[in-house]
């Protein structure tokens, strides 16, 4: 990642923030007369010409922009992201598509008014525009220039109707629309999109045809019917400048392969299994063998798919024992978007949007669950966190936030749009390329004061089948809408039988409070690059009473006739 450095004018108050210097961090940058960062290690770095290019831009649309009559902006910020994309699919053992891209965006924000109220929304008004992708400075500010007069005009008229609407309501707003912040600087050395696209080409063209050349699954590559594999990456680096003095070059990448097999069982139960890997590294991703390995483990698992028995007609209200993988998706959907703090609609007088807009100080979690976002978290167990950053991307530097402590919601994941009782940012403002930044958790880790290991998290689900006398549940993946994709019935003897067509109910915020029985096994780290890169680490996780019922969802048709003749499309 990289930060830069502010313009002239501003630049002689900027902050020079320490944070770490590491290889992986990068340094921290001070300002030079010049208006731009230099690194204070020994090394110096030649000046950047498109974070001069928009610190003399913003100097001077600070010093003009004014319509006559109309109000001075009291904020502007010009961010620059150089986005380049990658992206290979191979269908049935052979490449179907490969497609490659990069670009520049700008994004200017002009906010009208002061901090307690002004132009801005939940929307995030500003300007968007394609910009040059060479880094000729002329054709750059040019570009800064129209952008700048479309936010500023937006601004005005967004301000005037915001003011208008305010008079409507009897309350007035529970917090500020913006708040202050110091200025940083900070220069990272720049993202590159670094894939070996040939050895990886070759890697999900085989992973693809697998299902018809090899020999555990050969028997049943008939019953196939699709089977896909996939590699993309995304690198981002990203420029900011704003009126506050900060200066911020910084960015990410990411990479992921993805492996899709499916198909339908024998009654037209639509069946499939798709996973992968993601990492901050194309290195860090799974290595070939390890990419085989995992398309023939769900192959083998989609046949196991198609020879299950359907989940019981009778609906079940009991235990079901998550796997870490199924309780990050459970935590991910249910808990962080509630932890992330949105501005309220105006004329209510709640603290945030979501399930816990109330929920401050109360329980949200059991006790034995603390949650902690730690963006500075860069590594876990080994593995590179693509949710890891130093400064947030509206300039806030970060450190770990107590989100949950012992069960009860402390703190929520803030940017620069402050809530009732939280009226600074915590370093949470993030922004998807070409958007507004918005409350976004970064590396969320859910700890149990009293872990149990797999074993004994297994063993406790079984006591509570001996002691209910009935079989219980246990997942090992989720699927969209927090859908089982492998479950399994447990007896009372540990008997597992895999069960599919099931669905869960009243897995919700309630059953995360007051319905969770203990907590452990190997942490599980859950990598999702967009809209933003965010990680979760989370234990598995015992709920007492979940019900388990059968899907209603009309079963399709089977193919009318047999596929083609098999062949080895890998030769």
């Amino acid at each position: 990642m990289k930060k830069t450095t502010s313009q002239i004018a501003i630049l002689s108050a900027a902050l020079a923030v320490t944070l770490g210097a590491t290889a992986q961090t990068g340094v921290v940058a001070h300002v030079s007369e010049a208006g731009y960062g230099v690194p204070s290690s020994t090394h110096s770095e030649a000046p950047d010409p498109l974070l001069i290019a928009m610190q003399q831009e913003l100097a001077r649309e600070k010093s003009l922009l004014l319509l006559p009559g109309m109000q001075r902006p009291y904020f502007m910020e010009y961010r620059l992201e150089d986005l380049h994309t990658y992206e290979a699919v191979a269908n049935y053992g052979a490449l179907t598509s490969e497609s490659e891209s990069h670009q520049r965006v700008v994004r200017v924000e002009v906010r009208i008014g002061d901090y307690t109220s002004d132009s801005s929304s939940s929307r995030g008004e500003g300007s968007l525009q394609l910009a040059p992708g060479d880094n000729d400075p002329a054709a750059l500010k040019y570009v800064l220039w129209t952008a700048t007069d479309e936010a500023y005009k937006n601004a005005l008229r967004a301000y005037s109707a915001k003011q208008a609407t305010l008079k409507q309501f009897q309350s007035a707003p529970t917090a500020n629309d913006f708040t202050p912040s110091k200025p940083v600087t900070l220069i990272e050395p720049l993202k590159v999109l670094d894939l070996d696209r040939a050895e990886w080409k070759r890697r999900i063209i085989e992973a693809s045809g697998l299902f018809a050349v090899a020999p555990e699954v050969r028997s049943f590559a008939a019953e196939v019917q699709n089977s896909s594999s996939s590699i993309d990456a995304v690198v981002v680096n990203r420029y900011t400048v704003n009126t506050d003095g900060t200066v911020l070059r910084h960015g990410y990448a990411g990479y992921n392969d993805a492996i899709n097999v499916g198909g339908q069982a024998a009654d037209g139960m639509q069946l499939s299994r798709n996973n992968g890997s993601s990492a901050a590294t194309a290195d860090a991703l799974e290595s070939a063998e390890a990419l085989r390995k995992r398309t023939i483990k769900n192959l083998l698992s989609f046949k196991e798919l198609r020879e299950a028995p359907v989940v019981d007609a009778e609906d079940y209200h009991g235990p079901v024992l998550f796997s870490g993988d199924a309780s990050a998706d459970v935590i991910n959907k249910l808990f962080v978007p509630n932890v992330e703090a949105d501005r309220p609609d105006m004329g209510t007088t709640a603290r945030t949007q979501g399930a816990y807009q109330s929920s401050l100080r109360t329980p949200v979690l059991p006790s034995f669950l603390t949650v902690v976002d730690d963006p500075a978290l860069r590594t876990f167990d080994g593995e590179s966190l693509v949710g890891a950053y130093s400064v947030d991307d509206e300039g806030v530097p970060v450190g770990p936030v107590t989100v949950v402590d012992h069960g009860k919601l402390d703190n929520y994941l803030i940017g620069r749009e402050p809530v009732k009782d939280f009226p600074a940012s915590n370093g949470h403002g993030r922004a998807a390329p070409g958007q507004a930044a918005h409350s976004r958790a970064g590396v969320i880790v859910v700890k149990a004061t009293q872990p149990l290991s797999a074993a004994a998290m297994r063993a406790k689900l079984l006591a509570l089948a001996k002691e209910q006398g009935r079989d219980v549940y246990e997942v090992e993946t989720l699927g969209g809408e927090l859908s089982p994709r492998l479950l399994y019935r447990v007896s009372p003897d540990g008997k597992r039988t895999l069960v599919r067509g099931a669905v869960f109910d009243e897995l919700d915020q309630r059953s995360l409070r007051s319905g969770l029985l203990a907590a452990g096994g190997k942490p599980w780290v859950a990598q999702t690059l967009s809209p933003v890169p965010e990680t979760t680490i989370v234990p598995s996780l015992l709920f007492a009473d979940i019900a388990v019922k059968r899907a209603s969802e009309q079963q399709q048709k089977l193919p009318y006739y047999a596929p083609p003749a098999i062949v080895d499309v890998q030769k």
